[in-house]
């Protein structure tokens, strides 16, 4: 069982940053990670996933200015959000996959707007 808690999320003006935290319950040497968002009245979607390699994906909405980064030490997984627009602004949800099994936080809300 893997718990995760978000954090970091609030209002930013367009063009800000914003750096998102997920810590996670336990170990995530093996796990596999990654954020999502979901914005009013839209779908879930990826925005970026590292592996535990530390090979990273991104969607590419967000390419180039954000970026995914893990601190195994910390069990702990970030998302450094830049040059932030308002088309950012969701729920953006910590994932864990470790090995078939899911796990979600339950989201930290990003506003961005002037």
């Amino acid at each position: 069982q893997v718990q995760l808690v978000e954090s970091g999320g609030g209002l930013v003006q367009p063009g800000g940053s914003l750096r998102l935290s997920c810590a996670a319950s336990g170990s995530i040497f093996r796990i596999n990670l990654g954020w999502y968002r979901q914005a009013p009245g839209k779908e879930r979607e990826l925005v970026a996933t590292i592996t535990s390699s530390g090979s990273s994906n991104y969607a590419d909405s967000v390419k180039g200015r954000f970026t995914i980064s893990r601190d195994n030490a910390k069990n702990t997984v970030y998302l450094q959000m830049n040059s932030l627009k308002s088309v950012d602004t969701a729920v953006y949800y910590c994932h864990a996959l470790a090995g078939i099994m899911n796990y979600w936080g339950k989201g930290t809300l990003v506003t961005v707007s002037s």
